[in-house]
């Protein structure tokens, strides 16, 4: 398990060391989107679950994801783009980097693979918006690249963890499908299913980052359905789920 995502508390959802710290939240912690589902409730649904956890819900980092390969370094004057007004979120991206302090980055998921990653030695911090058409794009070994020109980051330094995310039991998918990720798919009962996590675990492979240090949650969002959002399971109106990654 890897350093910096190594300590889970189940009823908190935290993974963090000294450094940095990385959280997720769950279905009972309500809608952290303010553009999808009900949205009445998100703003004091991002304070009650950062507060506990020393975030500042006002200082997030939000982006308006389109399942790009788009990457935005976050500098000081982007704290709190997002954070209580959509419109304010930074435009057409889907992953965010930093190597800024107490600069909570966050994405919003439900179905889609959340990818953090951790560079100890140099002190930054990547936070991924995986959905197949951004994996197809090859996102997160796009950002692993990014932060290799950005803050000298080593691949195999690298601390990575996987978050809830819609897993091949449930990501059924047509034929198509084989051609767009050859060798992802698995057949079952006549029917392709996607392993998302695989694929983007394999970009992360094939950009030097070692398998040892490679975290995941291990959880599906589709079968899950008390504990997490799914787009697939509800459609267009449901909430979303906020993984957020910051140094600290």
């Amino acid at each position: 398990m890897a350093e910096c995502f190594s300590a889970v508390n189940k009823n908190f959802q935290i993974l963090s060391n000294k450094d940095c710290i990385a959280i997720f939240s769950w279905r009972s912690h309500g809608n952290m989107s303010l553009v999808y589902g009900d949205t009445c409730g998100s703003i004091a649904s991002r304070s009650d679950f950062l507060t506990p956890a020393g975030i500042k819900y006002q200082d997030l980092v939000c982006a308006k994801q389109t399942h790009s390969n788009n990457i935005y370094f976050v500098n000081k004057n982007d704290s709190g783009k997002g954070a209580l007004f959509y419109d304010s979120s930074i435009e057409d991206t889907d992953a965010l980097v930093t190597n800024l302090k107490s600069v909570p980055l966050a994405i919003f998921t439900a179905d889609c693979l959340p990818v953090s990653l951790y560079d100890p030695k140099n002190n930054a911090i990547g936070l991924v918006h995986a959905s197949w058409r951004s994996s197809q794009a090859d996102i997160t070994a796009k950002t692993v690249m990014f932060m290799q020109d950005k803050f000298n980051t080593s691949p195999e330094d690298l601390r990575v963890n996987f978050g809830p995310a819609i897993r091949a039991c449930c990501f059924q998918v047509g034929d198509e499908f084989r051609d767009i990720f050859p060798g992802s798919l698995i057949s079952r009962e006549k029917n392709s299913y996607l392993d998302l996590t695989g694929v983007n675990r394999q970009q992360l492979l094939d950009s030097g980052v070692n398998d040892i240090n490679i975290s995941d949650s291990g959880l599906c969002t589709y079968c899950n359905e008390n504990d997490f959002f799914s787009f697939r399971r509800e459609g267009k109106s449901c909430g979303r789920m906020m993984s957020v990654l910051m140094l600290k």
